[in-house]
């Protein structure tokens, strides 16, 4: 399952991500893990949670993001939760694009929710994006 936190910089997104990794931890029977770009997460998240910079790894680009995830769930099969601050830094803008990942995604993720902020107003996001709005 997909959903994603939308809104403009500055508006709580990070926020209300920091609080559903904490909830996903305490409900969660597997593993929880939040991907970050850069350490802006580093203080906020318990150390229970799997804390992963994506610059470590040098994912840029929808694909190699898309192959990132995708190498998480395929070496964590009790992994229940995937949270991803600043998509679009990792992604890139293309909307369009963004949502056809999502769809692919949505597809590898029956038994793991991915959880991703989109620095962006809903106004802006094509339908095919849109629909993973939480």
């Amino acid at each position: 399952m997909v959903k994603i936190i939308t809104g403009n910089k500055g508006s709580g997104k990070t926020k209300i991500l920091i609080e559903a990794i904490h909830d996903a931890e305490k409900k969660s029977n597997g593993n929880v893990v939040a991907i970050q770009k850069g350490s802006s997460l580093n203080t906020d998240i318990t150390y229970k949670v799997r804390l992963v910079n994506i610059e470590d790894y040098a994912v840029e680009g929808m694909d190699a993001f898309y192959g990132f995830i995708a190498g998480i769930l395929s070496s964590d099969h009790d992994c229940t939760d995937i949270f991803v601050d600043a998509t679009l830094k990792i992604t890139g803008r293309d909307y369009a694009a963004l949502g056809d990942m999502f769809d692919k995604l949505a597809k590898i993720t029956p038994n793991t929710t991915v959880t991703l902020t989109v620095s962006a107003d809903n106004d802006e996001l094509p339908e095919n994006v849109k629909k993973f709005i939480a």
